[in-house]
């Protein structure tokens, strides 16, 4: 199985490097290169190597949360918390604070899920900090 990965991996290293030589020059204006066929290529290898990638870390990462019951358990905990964070930022997130004029480029629906999504950040990055903090000074406390 090792083999056949290292052997995949060349031909499509290989492939990009052809494809690398193909592409446009720059003097092309870039929605006629955004059409050369070396692009599209190239765009699909991408996509192909993502979702391979997604798959396996997916099925990896399933195959060993449901053969341990703890890190089951963990998982669940922390999607919920998850949730809860998300929850808790959509409520506080208004969907008007933003100023009129940028309003005409979208709906007030849009501007909450941005809000939510920046709250979440907010939140999260303060967790981390307090999970960095916190034991530090426990141990300059203890000491």
């Amino acid at each position: 199985m090792n083999k056949i990965v290292k052997i995949a991996l060349i031909a499509v290293g290989l492939i990009g490097a052809v494809l690398w030589f193909m592409l446009p020059d720059s003097e092309m204006p870039p929605a006629e290169a955004a059409q050369s066929g070396a692009m599209n290529a190239m765009f699909w290898i991408t996509y192909l190597l993502l979702a391979g990638a997604v798959i396996f870390s997916l099925g990896f990462a399933l195959k060993n949360m449901f053969s341990n019951p703890q890190g089951l358990k963990k998982t669940l905990f922390a999607i919920g918390g998850f949730a809860l964070v998300a929850i808790i930022s959509y409520v506080l997130s208004s969907g008007t604070d933003v100023d009129p004029q940028y309003m005409e480029m979208s709906d007030e629906s849009t501007v909450k899920k941005i809000g939510m999504g920046l709250y979440i950040f907010f939140i999260l990055a303060a967790v981390a900090i307090v999970l960095m903090v916190v034991p530090s000074l426990k141990k300059l406390v203890g000491k």
